[in-house]
């Protein structure tokens, strides 16, 4: 992805080389796109427009909607910073979307869990446990169609690649390991407990789990879970609960617990550099990276592979 920034003056040198980049393959994004921009002769050349939520008003973003998308250029807002926001420029025909608002979330204080999430959150109970109980396991998936459902087709997918197929929770929880089973229920009953939610918080859950869990094989983390780490990162939001509730009833070790509480944890350094890398921190996520002795190649190959292991997940 190659970004013009609004600085850049659009002269017959800049379009040359843009033509070049696209050729080569690259993705064009225009920065900070206006009405009157003088880089609407680069749009032509554009994959992506980025318009500034902050910096434009409604008519102003509507009007660009209709001039250059959906199908000329997919539309991005920027510093999408409420629900409010969100749902205003969702209506008006943005597709991406980028902001405060999908990093920390507004939470929703509720009282109590809400009945028709108390078994996800039994699901994620179960699988917290020391000691894996797979009849306790077994006996709450199988009380939720759809999570039945999901490790049924998962474990008929070609991902997986089983010879003949699976026909029974058992045979599925058998074949995957406890290692895997853990890991693949705490995904499904999250993504579950949120599928109300907009898909961009999703993702970025999947994705932050999975990026922990691959810098894992590179830093000490004692006992720790560092998918859970990441995918509980945004717990709060998808139940719409405080932190410190739902850590209440899902048992995790005492570094996890106090790093997703803000508390001091050795778990703090990789926590800060999943949130610098996701925001585009690029000097916070130098510094974190420097301080788990990781390189900067290290840090953008591990979150290429976690952005390419959640599309994969998406597609099953």
């Amino acid at each position: 992805m190659v970004e013009v920034l609004e600085s850049v003056p659009p002269d017959d040198l800049v379009k040359s080389a843009l033509e070049r980049l696209k050729q080569a393959g690259y993705m064009i994004a225009l920065d900070d796109f206006t009405i009157d921009d003088p880089r609407a002769t680069l749009a032509d050349l554009a994959d992506i427009l980025k318009i500034d939520m902050q910096a434009t008003t409604a008519e102003d973003r509507a009007t660009l909607v209709s001039r250059y998308g959906p199908w000329r250029c997919r539309m991005l807002v920027e510093k999408v910073e409420t629900r409010e926001h969100f749902t205003l420029t969702k209506a008006a025909g943005f597709i991406y979307f980028q902001g405060y608002f999908f990093c920390k979330p507004e939470v929703m204080h509720a009282k109590e869990i809400p009945a028709n999430r108390l078994n996800y959150m039994r699901l994620l109970q179960a699988v917290s446990k020391p000691d894996l109980e797979v009849r306790e396991l077994e006996s709450l998936m199988k009380s939720e169609a759809s999570v039945c459902y999901r490790l049924l087709q998962y474990m008929n997918s070609a991902a997986i690649g089983v010879r003949n197929e699976v026909h029974s929770i058992r045979h599925a929880i058998t074949l995957l390991g406890e290692r895997e089973v853990r890991r693949w229920v705490r995904l499904i009953a999250t993504l579950t407990v949120g599928q109300n939610k907009p898909s961009e918080l999703l993702n970025s859950a999947m994705t932050r789990a999975r990026f922990c869990e691959i810098i894992a094989e590179r830093v000490p983390h004692g006992e720790s879970d560092l998918f859970l780490m990441g995918l509980f990162s945004m717990i709060d939001v998808l139940l719409d609960m405080p932190m410190v509730t739902v850590l209440e009833n899902i048992p995790v070790d005492y570094e996890t617990k106090a790093v997703l509480l803000g508390g001091a944890s050795t778990l703090r350094p990789l926590y800060q550099l999943m949130l610098a890398r996701e925001c585009g921190d690029w000097q916070g996520t130098n510094d974190q990276a420097e301080r788990l002795g990781l390189d900067e190649s290290q840090v953008a190959a591990a979150y290429w592979e976690a952005v390419q292991w959640v599309r994969q997940v998406n597609s099953v």
